[in-house]
Formats: structure tokens, C-alpha cells, sequence
């Protein structure tokens, strides 16, 4: 899953059972999300302070890769040896069609359990398509899958709430934690915050999450 923060309205209390359609809908847009996200990086501060925590040549895992452009291929061109995650298989099929050397596994990352640790660890315009209950969950995935010492990088709402937005006419579910709820996971399964800001403007009005894995749970 890869989100579009375009399509975003304002935050709100309201449903959630439009989260269950994510996966069908990225499924059968795949080739209008790829056309519409393009090559633009408008990311590539944050990303470059994520890779500055990331050892060189360090293995990367991308949750909700979507099509591996532009990040997966600014990753992989950093020298990253990257593992991709989406729960679209035409997501996942236009990644290994373009970089055939990385490792791309479709799969749900909420119940991803891959035995294996890695440097960084990113969610991009992607863990937020998630419903609350399940952004909880994923702190435990993270968790599970960083090596000591790993980054941490993920973009999030602003404040507690749903998001409704619309992409190629279907409804498009987003929602988010209250920020000091995102903390306390953080800590709680052993991350320290590096940075964080709100609605940056400078990215375009993400609002993104960059931590360090400070201590390995068993």
C-alpha cells in the first residue's frame, strides 16, 4: 500500500470500514498510482536524513513500497540493499520489473513476520492507510524487524482521527494516532524520536516520524 497525501481532507472522527478496501483499491489503480506519483522526490530531505542513520550499504525494508518509484529507486541507488513489502501484487510486479536485484514480497504488513533484521526500516504514505487498532500492532512489527541501532521513518497524521480522501473516484481511507500516543509506542518498543514535524512545509505537509531503535527486544 502507498498513499497519496493529495487526496487527503481535513482529519475528523468518523468510520473506518473504508481501511478494508486499501488493498483492492491500490490493486486495480496500480498503473494510474504510478503515473500519478512520478519522480517528483520531494521526500529526499527526510529520506537523506534516515540514510544518514542507515550504514552504508545497509539493508533497507520499504512497508507499502507501492511501485518503487521514486523511493525505493533513490534507496537503491544510495546502496541499499532493499526489501520491498506491498499487499498489491501489481504494485510488487511493476517494483520487480524495474529493479530485479532488490527482494519484493507481497505481503500484508500487518502480519509480517519475515525472521530477519534490517538497518532501516521505512513506512511511507503507507502504515497511515491503517486503521488505529492496527498502527498499534505495527509498532510491533517494527520492532521486530530493526537491527540494533536501526532507523525508523513513517509519515502520519497530524492529530487523532480519519481521513477520508478519494482517489480515481473510490474512497481512500487514511487516519492517524494523537502524536503523543505515537511517542509512547515509540518508546515502548525501544525507539527514541530523532525528529519530528507536523505538517512540514517543506515536504509538502507530511507529517513525518524519524526514530532510533535504542534497544533490542527479544
Amino acid at each position: 500500500m502507498a498513499g497519496l497525501v493529495p487526496a487527503i481532507h481535513a482529519f475528523t472522527l468518523g468510520r473506518m470500514d473504508e481501511a478494508d478496501r486499501i488493498i483492492g483499491l491500490y490493486e486495480r489503480h496500480a498503473r494510474a498510482f504510478d503515473a500519478t506519483r512520478g519522480q517528483s522526490l520531494i521526500e529526499r530531505p527526510w529520506l537523506d536524513r534516515f540514510l544518514a542513520l542507515v550504514p552504508r550499504g545497509g539493508s533497507v525494508l520499504d512497508l507499502g513500497c507501492g511501485s518503487g518509484e521514486p523511493i525505493a529507486r533513490h534507496l537503491v541507488a544510495a546502496g541499499c540493499a532493499v526489501t520491498g513489502v506491498d499487499a498489491s501484487p501489481a504494485m510488487i510486479a511493476l517494483c520487480q520489473s524495474r529493479f530485479p536485484d532488490a527482494h519484493w514480497i507481497v505481503a500484508d504488513m500487518r502480519g509480517l513476520s519475515l525472521g530477519l533484521r534490517f538497518d532501516g526500516i521505512l513506512a511511507w504514505d503507507s502504515f497511515f492507510h491503517l486503521r488505529a487498532d492496527d498502527q498499534r500492532k505495527m509498532f510491533g512489527v517494527f520492532r521486530d524487524h530493526a537491527a540494533p541501532g536501526a532507523a525508523l521513518l513513517f509519515t502520519s497524521g497530524p492529530r487523532a482521527g480519519v481521513a477520508m480522501g478519494t482517489f480515481e473516484g473510490e474512497p481512500l481511507h487514511h487516519a492517524s494516532l494523537d502524536p503523543d500516543e505515537y511517542r509512547a509506542l515509540l518508546a515502548a518498543h525501544g525507539f527514541k524520536v530523532v525528529a519530528h514535524v507536523a505538517e512540514d512545509p517543506a515536504c509538502g505537509g507530511h507529517t513525518v516520524w524519524l526514530a532510533r531503535q535504542e534497544q533490542l527486544f527479544s
